[in-house]
């Protein structure tokens, strides 16, 4: 029935938990975030694709498409991406003039990706979400493993600062690209499979072997399911929900 599948989500939704469940299924793809603008380079040197000065922006996105759709594939035949709001205008901007003339932003993810499955991951805790955020763009940490592990660290170990305003200015914009995500898809005609980040946390074998029933894939034994990412929420995210909530009604 699909070809592939593009997570919709935002920050902090469990995308790298869901990305690593899927990859580990060795039957649906290899998700990343192959269009966001800061890793576009980094990717494109990792393919070994031809110096983008080298030649026109058409035929660079042509062939950094042709690239994302083999890694998106992770050798086995179905292709996986993730992509977040603040991301989709540009790749449909890109796709418009790698196919131009299509009649909308489905048609063209139609035509570049094939039969497409999208996954709408949303939090229901919008607050909780934002605390996450500005922890892990504070303190630089973004992801560890089950036993600890850092995964991923994009600074040195600092540590985190309470504030009000930011926390505040954070659930604003994740509440207004979720709307944008829900906007767009009835806009497109599209029916998402809804998958909230709650569940994903608590259940992730549960919400794994749902999607692949979704899209037709063979699904793994529930036992062989092994979480690659543990949550990062703490004693100081508790205590930060519990200040803005007093905070927001002085």
């Amino acid at each position: 029935m699909f070809d592939g599948y593009i997570i919709c989500g935002t920050p902090r939704t469990g995308s790298t938990l869901l990305c690593k469940l899927l990859e580990s299924t060795k039957t649906a793809g290899d998700p990343h975030s192959f269009y966001r603008r800061q890793d576009v380079s980094e990717w494109a040197q990792e393919w070994k694709l031809p110096d983008r000065d080298t030649m026109s922006e058409l035929d660079f996105n042509v062939a950094y498409l042709n690239a994302a759709i083999a890694a998106g594939k992770g050798g086995t035949g179905f292709f996986g991406l993730r992509l977040m709001r603040e991301n989709l205008d540009e790749l449909s901007v890109i796709l418009d003039r790698i196919f131009p003339q299509l009649p909308s932003d489905s048609a063209r993810f139609k035509r570049a990706f094939g039969r497409v499955l999208y996954i709408h991951l949303s939090r229901e805790d919008k607050l909780a979400q934002a605390v996450s955020l500005i922890k892990a763009e504070q303190t630089g940490l973004w992801h560890v493993a089950p036993d600890g592990t850092e995964i991923e660290r994009v600074a040195p170990p600092k540590e985190p600062q309470y504030d009000f305003e930011r926390i505040r200015r954070e659930v604003t914009e994740l509440e207004a690209y979720d709307a944008a995500w829900n906007i767009w898809f009835a806009e497109q005609g599209i029916t998402p499979l809804r998958v909230g980040y709650e569940r994903l946390a608590s259940n992730p074998t549960a919400t794994l072997l749902g999607i692949c029933e979704a899209l037709g894939v063979r699904a793994p034994d529930a036992e062989d399911v092994s979480p690659g990412v543990a949550r990062l929420s703490d004693d100081t995210s508790l205590d930060w929900m519990r200040r803005y909530h007093l905070d927001a009604v002085v």
